[in-house]
């Protein structure tokens, strides 16, 4: 089996979850290719002591992958999305960070989950994405306009807010008076939507979420819209350039630019294991605080 791995260095513990995949890996036949930049992390730090095959772009990956591992936090998991892309190839968070929405297999539970996937033990979570697009043609500012979690419209250089017109299938919702807005699939609703009092939704419902950052309409609310909608912005404000945020990477455009944004044709694929679905990491992480049983 092909596994590929992707990471970033944490100091305190990236050796010790190298280490215990590498045990797992050591019972099955396992191929393993790294990202490069990671890859070569872990030879400086003497973490592995042999060098393995790499990739460096999403080009470089192909259906003989099995599985994508991401070691990090959830961050680390929207940046191995850009490399997965459209390629259906399933991918596993494992979480050296701190909260762990998508990179939900524990340090301390790597020995018993990995398994699973020679097992076959395992579900796939389909997430949906969004795609962005600008007008004119030549705004187009991505090598990869997608988001796992959310694009965001923002201001820029200034502390007045802008006002975004909001149309819904061409059809004029309202213009929000707002330090920005966040349009979010439900994996995204987790993150940023949920810090400006978006709604939690489950990864499975077909929706996308329209949130306003610190809007003046005080009567605004998030929106629960189908997402089969095509959602067009166009921004204005006391600056002529505002920014657009795909999950973590950002650029300035110019105001009056038109921002396009519909569900992405393809999703990506995450690994869930009986023990670690997303109502349980809901249940942890949000609800009612780290979940102390075994």
């Amino acid at each position: 089996m092909k596994i590929a791995i992707y990471g970033y260095y944490y100091q305190k513990n990236t050796e010790e979850i190298i280490h215990k995949v590498f045990d797992v890996f050591k019972n099955y036949e396992t191929e393993v290719v790294f990202e490069a930049d990671f890859h070569a992390t872990l030879l400086e730090k003497g973490i592995i002591n042999k060098s393995y095959p790499t990739f460096s772009n999403h080009t470089q990956l192909d259906s003989s992958v099995a599985f994508f591992i991401s070691i990090g936090g959830d961050g680390t998991m929207l940046r191995a999305a850009t490399y997965v892309k459209n390629k259906n190839i399933p991918i596993v968070g494992i979480n050296a960070g701190r909260l762990g929405f998508l990179a939900n297999v524990q340090q301390d539970a790597i020995e018993h989950l990995l398994p699973l996937l020679f097992e076959g033990n395992y579900k796939i979570s389909q997430r949906s994405l969004l795609s962005l697009e600008c007008y004119p043609e030549e705004c187009n500012i991505y090598d990869l306009n997608f988001a796992l979690n959310e694009i965001t419209v923002s201001r820029k250089d200034t502390t007045s807010m802008i006002t975004i017109e909001t149309c819904l299938n061409g059809e004029y919702l309202t213009s929000y008076w707002a330090d920005g807005l966040i349009i979010s699939t439900p994996t995204g609703s987790t993150g940023y939507s949920l810090s400006c009092g978006g709604p939690v939704i489950t990864p499975e419902v077909k929706c996308i979420i329209i949130t306003p950052i610190a809007p003046h309409n005080l009567n605004v609310r998030p929106l629960i819209i189908s997402d089969d909608t095509e959602i067009k912005l166009k921004v204005s404000g006391r600056e002529p350039q505002f920014l657009v945020s795909l999950d973590s990477g950002t650029k300035a455009i110019d105001n009056e630019t038109e921002i396009h944004i519909k569900k992405a044709p393809f999703t990506i694929n995450m690994v869930e294991f009986p023990e670690e679905g997303f109502l349980k990491t809901l249940r942890n992480k949000l609800l009612w605080g780290e979940d102390k049983r075994n």
